[in-house]
């Protein structure tokens, strides 16, 4: 279908047959007046309540600004998640709330959506670079909380240990070490596995067991938490392996090395 404006919008669908299954990429794409199509996701109207200010900030907010954007980001650093999985590891969030949001992000060039013609069907969401360049902000953003709005969790949070982990890229964009680093969270009802890649280009997680892990480090919930709360008490946990390796991201992802923030024990 083509548009006459130099400013008109593409969607492209491209379909890839892989012995049964068939694969759907969505992705927005722009068409400047030019003609030919720029890897750029355009800019679609403003459906929620935009800044209307001629700022870099202001543009930025107006994508991620809303509640449960960066979330969304953070919880999809470890790979392509199906739309259940999002719904799990964001206790909190409507399936319309997950839904719109999904799409808006879609539509703004964060993520694309993978659908397979599979039964049931399944669709996975997956970061696009734009997405991914946000890792370090929410790097800055967990350094912050940690230092300004810490405590032992709230009656009312849920307990995730990986919405934690999940900030490695962004908490670690460079490391003085490499290697493989494993942690376990044992739990008879949502124990979990991470494994993760420590580079000299910067760090990736996967949730997954590893093979051959330089550093382990295992542990009940409860465990994890006093190692995460102020007082980061690691007594409880158990390192095996490269332990200077294993602390080092231990103490990375801890933001030991801050502050604790103003009341933290009281909030507890």
């Amino acid at each position: 279908m083509h548009e006459p404006s130099g400013h008109a919008r593409q969607k492209r669908l491209w379909t890839a047959r892989a012995g049964a299954t068939v694969v759907r990429l969505e992705l927005g794409r722009y068409a400047p007046s030019a003609g030919r199509p720029s890897p750029i996701p355009h800019v679609p109207p403003p459906k929620r309540h935009p800044y209307d200010q001629w700022s870099p900030d202001a543009r930025a907010l107006d994508l991620v600004g809303d509640k449960w954007t960066l979330l969304i980001v953070r919880d999809l650093a470890a790979g392509p998640r199906r739309f259940v999985e999002l719904q799990r590891v964001l206790p909190g969030i409507s399936t319309e709330q997950l839904r719109s949001r999904l799409n808006r992000m879609v539509a703004d060039g964060m993520l694309t959506r993978k659908r397979y013609r599979e039964v049931p069907p399944r669709v996975d969401y997956e970061l696009t670079e734009r997405a991914r360049e946000l890792m370090p902000i929410l790097g800055e953003l967990a350094r912050w909380g940690y230092e300004w709005a810490w405590s032992p969790p709230r009656a009312s949070e849920s307990i995730d240990l990986g919405a934690i982990f999940r900030l490695a890229p962004g908490v670690l964009p460079s490391v003085p070490a490499t290697g493989t680093v494993e942690f376990v969270v044992e739990d008879p009802d949502r124990g979990a596995n991470f494994t993760f890649k420590l580079a000299a280009e910067g760090i990736s997680v996967e949730e997954r067991s590893a093979d051959g892990a330089e550093a382990r480090v295992s542990g009940a919930t409860d465990q994890w938490v006093r190692a995460f709360s102020p007082g980061r008490d690691r007594s409880g946990l158990e390192l095996t392996g490269n332990q200077q390796l294993a602390e080092a991201l231990l103490d990375a992802l801890a933001g030991s090395g801050r502050r604790p923030a103003a009341g933290a024990q009281a909030a507890a």
